[in-house]
């Protein structure tokens, strides 16, 4: 019965992506399906991205968590100390992590769970982790008030998750072309230690303002998540790609500075194309590394000969690889190839170029 309901969400899920829906979209209707048989008080679904392992959009259910917590679950997230983060549960290869299954002292000292979920009375969670071949594409989590989570819970979103993942990635290519603001100068803001703005650019509060488009509160949030990422980071760099109110891409970059009596944290805001996105559509359309290298060079205008002297194979090999891409991506050329991965497939018709969709089914 389980397996039954699981194969008729990811059906959904997947014909819904593949007409050309956004994440969002998605996701509302897979929170929808779900909770017909995981219940929860409240969940909360992200896109995450596949480079970074950073959260690139969140998506609410029913409930809404109080807008004064969630920059603790950006900290709690980024900060490199909770357990069964997204990025740790995409890391250690673990797909369902349920939090009563977790050793109690790590629970006890969990940011997310002394901060958040116990003073809400939520004090039951289970995460679940978005992957489709070996690449974690989102992931979601469930707090309740009342009976742990179930194993029959913890089965069923082992179940599903594949096919919420297939249609996640799909839906991730489905961008519509955005202009960025008027160029009024570099996007910076810079941070206290624990993610406070001290100071703006005036183009940084026009970021500010297309961010919070989104939900209010979040520029907030996302400066919390990027102080915490730079600073638990052994490079001392943050850097993530998040979706705003339009489906499109704003690239977030983080830097820990370096001296002064206090920490502080340098955070700039970007539109995100053309090379910032090449690697999030190489991934997308589920290339093999073979075939991302191929396309790298053609983007770079590399001819056959070359890339075939460059790759050590033949050119017969080369352009059997590209028939290959073409097949995956929807495209008939390489000048389409090209322009496909500097610009994405915003202008098509729905479900174009997305053949990933059509195998998942």
């Amino acid at each position: 019965m389980l397996e039954i309901r699981a194969d008729r969400i990811r059906r959904e899920v997947v014909a819904l992506a593949a007409s050309g829906a956004g994440v969002t979209q998605v996701h509302e209707r897979a929170i929808e399906l779900v909770e017909q048989t995981v219940c929860s008080d409240l969940t909360c679904w992200a896109m995450i991205d596949p480079e970074s392992l950073s959260i690139s959009s969140m998506t609410s259910g029913r409930n809404r968590i109080p807008q004064e917590y969630e920059p603790l679950l950006a900290e709690s997230e980024y900060g490199g100390s909770d357990p069964a983060t997204f990025a740790d549960l995409a890391c250690t290869g673990r797909g369902v992590a349920r939090a009563s299954d977790l050793p109690v002292d790590e629970v006890a000292r969990s940011l997310r769970h002394s901060s958040v979920w116990r003073p809400l009375g939520l004090p039951r969670e289970v995460r679940v982790i978005f992957r489709v071949d070996g690449t974690c594409w989102g992931g979601a989590g469930f707090v309740r008030s009342g009976p742990d989570f179930s194993d029959r819970d913890v089965e069923f979103l082992a179940l599903v998750a594949p096919g919420l993942a297939a249609a996640t990635r799909a839906a991730a290519v489905h961008a519509p072309a955005t202009q960025p603001p008027d160029d009024q100068g570099p996007a910076v803001v810079l941070t206290s230690a624990t993610g406070d703005p001290l100071s703006f650019t005036s183009a940084a509060r026009t970021w500010r303002d297309r961010v919070e488009e989104v939900a209010h509160g979040r520029m907030t949030v996302v400066l919390r998540a990027a102080t915490f990422g730079a600073r638990s980071s052994s490079s001392g760099m943050f850097r993530a790609r998040i979706r705003d109110a339009h489906g499109g891409w704003i690239l977030v970059r983080a830097t820990a500075m370096l001296g002064g009596d206090e920490p502080q944290t340098v955070v700039t805001f970007e539109s995100a194309g053309g090379s910032d996105l090449t690697g999030l559509l190489l991934a997308a359309y589920g290339l093999t590394a073979r075939e991302r290298e191929i396309c790298s060079d053609v983007v770079a205008g590399y001819a056959t000969s070359d890339i075939a002297q460059r790759r050590a194979i033949t050119a017969n090999t080369v352009q059997d690889h590209l028939k290959s891409v073409y097949a995956k991506t929807g495209v008939r050329s390489r000048a389409e190839l090209a322009a496909r991965l500097r610009f994405g497939p915003a202008t098509e018709p729905a479900g174009a170029g997305s053949p990933q969709v059509r195998r998942a089914e």
